[in-house]
């Protein structure tokens, strides 16, 4: 029994499931109301003790095993919800390497250094004549004592020794105040200070442990305005988000993130109340960080610049950069890019435009609900596009009709819902003032996949095996399918285009129940958005040692396959259909549960619940369409 299996057998999904919510007895199952978003109607969380698992038939439409559940509620990944929960069981983790000992010891180390760097910033800050230009610009910016205390706000000394002689009297070894960057080489040999004459904004990760410094000049004529820690172990600009350990909860509790550009503007936001406001550093947004902030929330907002979300963005083709902060880092718009991440997450992406020359702390300090319909007002991508192209050209002219037609488009048929492409199709149409039937023909067209070629057609075996039984538990559904993948990764491109092509969404980690199964296809999501190594290596390198074990499970169950074959993906699409099948099968099974009940006790029933069983019969009679396709090829 592997050591995760050992933790679901050890804990009662029911118990842990009842310390959050207050759960009722319904036959077999348990309802409630789901923790993840406001309904006080109709319960529409229900646990399944005999699988082991949720889900929420309500607005969040996700579930999972126990691990899927701390993961959401905590808003941790993975591998921190294993740690909570073996402690609960009692069950002990396999000891780590002498090399992950090692590295863990030393992270740690460094982690304490950036703690007193922390705590020296915050002493020069409040005890210092030097420190007293700094607080009083940062009351000049409307900041509060307790809101920099909250964030530990300080002030780096003018002098090229002043934190390498505390910490090096404290112990410190020169090494590790560079390895964490405290410190600077210099062309001699010699080290100082790599940060003098500013601000300090302690950076830390989602779980609050210390990661780096975001520093402000206070003389306007140093460069750069804004210097951050180097890259380092603990400081990856593409993985952290400026005030995540403060604004998680608040996230969770509004359901939606929003962020914003600049370090300062979160400060003010918190102090005002909007505690769900976050900052990528000013870097480009990866999508790292987005998956951070869908497990707290899908609905997630882009504060952006007027100049960055508007001219800019038209003048660049939709692809723009903006250089602020350090030299090398940039603030990029990509419409395109966005939109692809959206589909990959399944998020809902909105971008709300700032007024010209105002940044965020300036709009909440002097009217705080002018930032909050700035907010509410925010629009799809692409609508937004759409708008700000429309607002810098003359629609009567029909060339320039056309040219807002060829950038829009293509944003268009990026967008997975083919009921969004509707809408947005429809809507560029009434915009240009022309007939949709001409859109249409060039989206068709856009969109269109490629024709395969006569040596994929050659290869495939004449002969197809049989569907996977209906009868097979979702589990080895789920067991099969990642153990397709994970042997032939680049097969998952060739299933989302097979999906797609019957107008149905790519394959998502909310697809699968299991944790551990959706931990596996986001990593292997990722493994193809990069290039460095293999896809294989890129998830056995990412993974636990108890999720490694589960990795190799999957292979041995896949091994004697010889592929990518079409044989295999058509195997492969069946399963994927079968398993949508059943999870809708199960989802239409307790909305009609829930309406017999209530209609039976003459109780009051949330009205959509009868809207929603007919969406969910319209999904599954298109899934049933695709597997009978798929099942007599």
């Amino acid at each position: 029994m592997s050591v995760i299996d050992e933790i679901k057998s050890r804990i009662d999904i029911v118990d842990l499931i009842s310390e959050s919510v207050s759960l009722r007895r319904s036959g077999k199952n348990y309802l409630g109301f789901c923790p993840f978003h406001t309904n006080t109607r109709t319960p529409a969380f229900v646990v399944f003790p005999e699988s082991g698992t949720w889900r929420c038939f309500g607005q969040c439409n996700e579930g999972g095993d126990v691990f899927a559940f701390v993961m959401k509620k905590e808003g941790v990944d993975f591998a921190q919800a294993l740690q909570i929960l073996a402690q609960k069981a009692g069950v002990v983790l396999k000891p780590l390497t002498a090399q992950e000992t090692a590295e863990r010891q030393e992270h740690e180390t460094w982690r304490a250094l950036l703690e007193d760097a922390v705590t020296f910033y915050r002493h020069q800050l409040l005890n210092t004549e030097a420190g007293k230009q700094a607080l009083e610009y940062l009351s000049g910016r409307g900041l509060r004592a307790e809101t920099l205390e909250a964030f530990g706000i300080g002030y780096a000394p003018n002098r090229w020794d002043a934190l390498l002689q505390h910490l090096t009297a404290k112990g410190a070894s020169i090494p590790d105040l560079v390895q964490v960057g405290l410190v600077s080489e210099g062309q001699d040999g010699g080290v100082h200070d790599r940060f003098r004459h500013r601000i300090m904004i302690p950076i830390r990760d989602e779980q609050g442990r210390m990661a780096g410094f975001g520093a402000r000049v206070l003389d306007p004529k140093d460069v750069p305005k804004f210097l951050n820690s180097p890259q380092t172990p603990l400081f990856d600009k593409g993985r952290l988000l400026y005030g995540l350990d403060h604004a998680r909860r608040a996230i969770r509790e509004k359901d939606q993130a929003v962020l914003v550009e600049g370090y300062l503007d979160v400060l003010a936001l918190h102090q005002a109340g909007f505690a769900n406001v976050v900052s990528p550093m000013g870097t480009a947004l990866t999508e790292h960080q987005l998956s951070l902030l869908k497990r707290l929330s899908k609905r997630l907002v882009l504060a952006l610049d007027a100049d960055v979300a508007g001219e800019k963005a038209t003048l660049r083709g939709l692809e723009v950069a903006r250089q602020v902060m350090d030299r090398s880092q940039e603030m990029v718009f990509d419409s395109r890019g966005l939109l692809r991440i959206e589909a990959r997450l399944q998020a809902d992406l909105r971008v709300a435009t700032l007024p010209p020359g105002l940044d965020p702390d300036e709009i909440v300090q002097t009217d705080p609900q002018h930032w909050e319909r700035i907010i509410a007002e925010a629009k799809p991508i692409v609508v937004h596009v759409m708008e700000i192209l429309a607002e810098q050209r003359d629609l009567n002219d029909p060339k320039q009709k056309d040219e807002v037609a060829n950038l829009v488009l293509p944003l268009i048929s990026e967008v997975a819902n083919p009921l969004e492409r509707d809408t947005y199709l429809q809507r560029l149409a009434r915009l240009l003032r022309v007939d949709e039937r001409a859109l249409l023909s060039r989206l068709s067209s856009a969109r269109k996949p490629a024709r395969r070629s006569p040596k994929t057609e050659t290869t495939s075996s004449p002969s197809q095996p049989a569907p996977i039984p209906l009868a097979q538990s979702l589990f080895s559904l789920e067991q099969h399918i990642l153990g397709v993948l994970l042997r032939f990764p680049d097969l998952l491109y060739r299933l989302d285009r097979a999906l797609q092509e019957d107008e149905l969404e790519r394959l998502s980690p909310s697809d699968f129940s299991c944790a551990e199964h959706q931990t596996l296809l986001r990593l292997l999501q990722e493994s193809l958005e990069q290039d460095l190594v293999e896809p294989l290596q890129y998830v056995l390198q990412h993974l636990s040692l108890p999720m490694l074990e589960i990795s190799e499970a999957l292979l041995e169950k896949s091994q004697g396959l010889e592929g990518p074959s079409q044989r295999i993906l058509d195997d492969l699409l069946r399963a994927v259909l079968q398993l949508r099948q059943r999870s809708l099968n199960q989802q239409i099974e307790y909305l009609r549960f829930t309406l017999q009940e209530a209609e039976e006790q003459h109780t009051s029933f949330d009205p959509s619940l009868r809207s929603e069983i007919l969406a969910l019969a319209q999904r599954r009679l298109k899934i049933d369409k695709a597997l009978k396709k798929a099942t007599s090829h």
